[in-house]
């Protein structure tokens, strides 16, 4: 038996001019946020042709809410599909760096997550998660588009249950009192 308080739920009201949703505000923007999530498009090898395929009009990846981004800059999910070279792992961490704030990986394909047939490579890393922070794995290779999608809503699921405001509290810039005591008002 789990002792964590229940969840308050988000309540909608209908009213003649529109809605109201009430809830707790970290329920309210994991919503908006779980609904817009945005992935890099960029591939290291063939898995690339599978993430290609999952913004396809087969598996239309967009009716969740996942739209590809060119960008690290504008990209909430980074997908490392196909094999890693040592020689573009730096590039792998430069574009992670790049990303904003918060970010999510998935290992797409056996050799993004263990280096997969080229294990015994001198110039292959033997994983992802020896570069960056690997939120979700798919095994295959390489993995269809439909479980690329279901890896996607898995980030979906992880996004709606974090405390956004608990994560975000260190990182918010401090109030500033507009009027501090003792200033003297210009007129």
């Amino acid at each position: 038996m789990t002792t964590d308080k229940p969840e308050r739920e988000l309540v909608v009201e209908a009213g003649p001019e529109g809605g109201l949703v009430v809830g707790p505000i970290d329920r309210l923007l994991n919503l908006a946020r779980k609904h817009s999530l945005w992935y890099m498009l960029f591939g290291t090898a063939c898995c690339a042709i599978e993430l290609m395929q999952t913004g396809g009009p087969r598996t239309d990846a967009d009716r969740f809410g996942m739209v590809f981004r060119s960008t690290p800059r504008q990209a909430d999910v980074m997908l490392l599909a196909g094999t890693i070279t040592y020689k573009m792992a730096s590039r792998v961490r430069l574009l992670y760096e790049q990303m904003a704030e918060y970010r999510y990986v998935i290992a797409m394909g056996s050799c993004a997550s263990t280096g997969g047939l080229f294990q015994g490579s001198y110039a292959v890393v033997k994983g992802g998660d020896l570069i960056v922070p690997v939120d979700v794995y798919l095994p295959g290779c390489p993995p269809r588009p439909e479980a690329l999608v279901e890896g996607l809503m898995l980030v979906q699921q992880k996004m709606e249950r974090e405390p956004w405001l608990k994560k975000a509290h260190g990182k918010l810039p401090q109030p500033v009192d507009p009027w501090p005591e003792g200033a003297e008002l210009h007129r």
